[in-house]
């Protein structure tokens, strides 16, 4: 059975953070959603006592941090620079504790291809794919793979250049415009089934949530804008199928070498089998965003999640940054 209780709490007294910096904006392609996610953080923390500043690492945050005498670091950055491993190894190098993930799970969760291998090794199930460099032809893929198929960066989130192909002569363009974001390119095969997300809490999977959207998939506007996209949660699931994903999707985080918290995302294939999409290390924190409805099912408010997250600094990330 997943565990759906929240360890007690580490910290106490805000006071035992000390100043914390609550990274935010950065120069991804994610810069708005993150500013978003910062910004309600912020206010969070701010209600529950904490001394927290918004600092942004586009204006060169290394110097600020060490200025400013920040303590610790609440990592509220998406996408490149800030989700990949970049922000938790200047963290690192400067002797500043960070929320979430380490430098390596933060890498490999950032990296589709990586991810689905990693998934692969761990014995979990992923949808088909194949991986398009920078000279790699287009053609051969329709054939390992089959139509339909998504087309998407390896390396950005929030499904941002992400394409569904059903017409093998609209391939090239969907590949083209991945490829405004990324050098690489993942192939996937495009799998019809129910789509879930699993929150995952300091080793608590959160209640699933089940995602639907008239939309042709889950895209940008449909996750951020879209006043259509429905959330199921309680997802409808039998109790036992649900904690079977969620144990499965645990094992998905761990695989990638996550840690502390973040979500898991997968489709459901026709014989119920989950088929793991990625790993989010840094999903969205908005009042609206869905790690903090799924806690909400528990009992745990947003200032609350929030705080707790915070707390993930605390915990040694280790000599291997996993």
């Amino acid at each position: 059975m997943t565990r759906k209780t929240l360890p007690p709490l580490r910290v106490e007294d805000p006071a035992q953070f000390g100043k914390v910096a609550v990274l935010m904006g950065g120069w991804s392609a994610e810069r708005d959603i993150s500013l978003k996610t910062g910004a309600a953080v912020l206010a969070a923390l701010k209600a529950r006592g904490v001394d927290a500043h918004a600092v942004d690492p586009k204006d060169g945050f290394q110097r600020v941090l060490l200025d400013g005498g920040f303590d610790r670091a609440w990592i509220a950055l998406h996408g490149r620079g800030g989700e990949d491993g970049t922000v938790q190894g200047a963290l690192e190098f400067l002797s500043i504790p960070y929320t979430g993930s380490g430098v390596l799970g933060s890498a490999i969760g950032m990296d589709k291809v990586r991810t689905k291998q990693a998934f692969v090794a761990a014995g979990l199930k992923t949808p088909a794919y194949a991986v398009l460099k920078v000279d790699d032809p287009v053609g051969a893929a329709v054939e390992h793979i089959g139509l339909p198929m998504a087309v998407k960066p390896a390396h950005e989130g929030s499904s941002i250049g992400m394409t569904r192909v059903d017409d093998a002569s609209l391939l090239a363009a969907a590949v083209a415009k991945a490829r405004e974001f990324d050098r690489t390119v993942l192939l996937e095969e495009w799998i019809d089934g129910p789509e879930y997300t699993v929150g995952i809490l300091e080793d608590v999977a959160l209640p699933l949530i089940r995602i639907e959207t008239p939309r042709t998939f889950y895209d940008y506007e449909a996750k951020y804008f879209s006043g259509d996209t429905q959330y199921h949660c309680p997802s409808g699931l039998p109790p036992a199928l649900e904690d079977e994903y969620a144990l499965a999707s645990l094992a998905a985080f761990h695989a990638v070498g996550a840690r502390c918290w973040g979500r898991v995302d997968f489709m459901v294939s026709d014989d119920d089998e989950p088929l793991f999409l990625e790993v989010n290390t840094l999903p969205g924190m908005t009042q609206t965003s869905l790690v903090p409805m799924a806690a909400a099912r528990i009992g745990c408010d947003f200032a609350e999640l929030a705080w707790r997250i915070l707390e993930t600094s605390m915990i040694d990330k280790g000599a291997s940054s996993t």
